[in-house]
């Protein structure tokens, strides 16, 4: 397995098949143009198996840090470590990019992630976790 940076918007085609929804033409060009906005894709056999995505934050008291978006492996491919693999690429990326950490929220019903997060060394801060989100329509 090879992992590689998407970072032109044919890049980002190739995980297409592995998002939620099909790529939009705006907010491709939007994240490939940011330098804080990170890609990996998992590739074997010259398919994509997985993605990973990041983006950097930063707070004027705290520095920056990677928020770990969001991460996919095909059905066909998983329990494999591609999860775990990728995971840990971010991380190493981050600390590269000079982040002082890294973070993700997800929850118990996503036994999956929890353990790819937890194999590339994630650390599980708190018991209960919490999400609020706010929906903007336009």
């Amino acid at each position: 397995m090879l992992i590689v940076p998407a970072t032109t918007a044919a890049d980002i085609a190739l995980a297409a098949g592995l998002l939620d929804e099909e790529p939009r033409p705006d907010a491709v060009e939007r994240f490939a143009s940011d330098p804080g906005h990170h890609l990996l894709l998992a590739i074997e056999s010259d398919a994509v198996v997985g993605f990973v995505s990041g983006v950097e934050m930063t707070h004027p008291d705290k520095g920056t840090e990677m928020f770990l978006y969001e991460l996919g492996v095909a059905p066909e491919a998983r329990s494999r470590g591609i999860g775990r693999a990728l995971v840990a690429a971010l991380s190493e990326l981050a600390q590269d990019r000079g982040c002082y950490g890294m973070w993700v929220l997800t929850d118990d019903g996503n036994p999956a992630a929890l353990r790819a997060y937890a194999a590339a060394g994630g650390v599980r801060e708190h018991p209960d976790n919490a999400l609020l989100s706010w929906s903007f329509s336009g």
